[in-house]
Formats: structure tokens, sequence, C-alpha cells
């Protein structure tokens, strides 16, 4: 990521490479393609950094499935901010879409990336 995206943060991210996550690219009326297992490497309750096998576009659309110890969280939705060469794959940064627009904010998915932050928040510490 570059410099500019890091200013642009409102919160810190904390490491959360045990965060087992799905991606899903959204398709038409709402469907899902193929998921896509990534490895978390970083994240807030406003948007993460995933280590992806394959490109992603800045701009599209996703649906993100959580896992892990004491979580469990479907269906989220996102928008792919950033993506660049990294590692094995491609750095791909998102941004939580119910932060986006007051109309698509929701408090259960706010409480749940809230919960997650929280629990890597003081696993990192």
């Amino acid at each position: 990521m570059t410099s500019d995206s890091a200013e642009r943060r409102i919160k810190d991210r904390y490491p959360a490479s045990c965060l087992k996550v799905q991606l899903r690219e959204r398709g038409f009326f709402g469907r899902g393609k193929q998921p896509t297992p990534v490895t978390c490497l970083d994240l807030n309750r406003y948007g993460m950094a995933v280590l992806c096998p394959r490109p992603v576009e800045p701009g599209v659309r996703l649906f993100l499935d959580f896992d892990g110890k004491y979580i469990s969280e479907s269906r989220v939705c996102a928008r792919v901010v950033d993506c660049q060469p990294y590692q094995a794959g491609y750095r791909v940064s998102v941004q939580f879409s119910y932060c986006l627009d007051k109309k698509g904010y929701s408090r259960t998915v706010d409480n749940a990336l809230s919960r997650i932050e929280g629990f890597y928040n003081r696993f990192a510490s």
C-alpha cells in the first residue's frame, strides 16, 4: 500500500493472520462468484488487507466470510480500494461497505466487526 492509503485510515489496523477469510466478488442480483480463500494481513472495523492469490481490481464489490475462534460472520459487503503485487500474490486493501454510506449503515455489521477488531486488538497487545 502507498503512504497515502495509510494516511486515510481512521484507526490503526491489527495483525490477524490466523483469521480465516473467504473473498467472493459480487455478481449481478447480489449473487456471489466462487469464493477464494485469502490470508488476512491486518484489519480494523473499517477495512482490512488480505493476501490474495489473484489480483482484484479497485472498485470491485465483495462479500467476505470470516471464520475463526469465537468468530463467524458471513456476507460482509466490502469494496476493493487498492491491489498491489505482494509476496507470492497480491495485497488487496478493502473498505467495509457499511461505513461508506449512511444509507448502507448496519449496526449488526458494525457490532460484529467491532467484536472482531477488539479480539485482534487484545491479541496484538
